[in-house]
């Protein structure tokens, strides 16, 4: 299984704090991606985002970025600041 967390506004605007997804061979986070969305709305609209922050294992990432079962998949929203 994979655990996959969500932060600040994906987890207000999905309302799931965290979940765990099973894994399967060869999985990269872009496919993990296409499983959540195809939950349909508001899944889609959140994690459709171009700029969406993903890390696995606490490292930032790109979505072709292999997951394995055991791993920490987060996203989170593009972070701002001064």
């Amino acid at each position: 299984m994979i655990k996959v967390v969500y932060f600040a506004s994906i987890r207000e605007q999905l309302d799931c704090e965290q979940e765990q997804v099973e894994a399967s061979a060869g999985m990269t986070v872009e496919a993990l991606l296409q499983v959540l969305k195809s939950r349909g709305t508001p899944w889609d609209t959140v994690l459709g985002s171009s700029s969406l922050l993903i890390a696995v294992n606490q490292e930032m990432v790109a979505a072709d970025q292999a997951v394995k079962d055991g791993d920490e998949v987060a996203f989170f929203p593009p972070v701002t600041g001064g």
